[in-house]
């Protein structure tokens, strides 16, 4: 924990642009000041079947899911620097978003292999 889960669809077009969004995401994600590198996990979700009524044709959507109990200023001092981020790194993305989706801590469970 946290989760973060980049939906794309027509946006991360090379392995490397695939690569280059999970680095950016993990390293901003760890430089924030509240989450723990070591906690982070990351991926990628393509969507082949989507239809934006605006007309444009990709999208890159990013959901940080975190238990719940981080500031509103965090979230959005976090959110913020993704997007200025990944702005800069990939212009040619119609259509960028970021939100941080707080989990409640007391029904999120997990089990790690030991």
């Amino acid at each position: 924990m946290p989760h973060f889960v980049i939906e794309q669809g027509n946006a991360l077009l090379t392995p490397q642009d695939r690569a280059d969004a999970l680095r950016l995401a993990g390293q901003i994600g760890a430089d924030c000041g509240f989450i723990a590198a070591e906690d982070i996990k990351l991926r990628i979700l393509d969507v082949t079947d989507f239809l934006m009524l605006d007309g444009r044709e990709g999208f890159l959507h990013l959901s940080i899911h975190m238990l719940a109990g981080r500031s509103c200023a965090q979230k959005e001092t976090l959110t913020i620097a993704l997007r200025d981020a990944f702005s800069a790194r990939f212009p040619g993305v119609d259509s960028l978003s970021f939100a941080c989706v707080d989990m409640d801590p007391v029904s999120y469970k997990k089990h790690l292999r030991t």
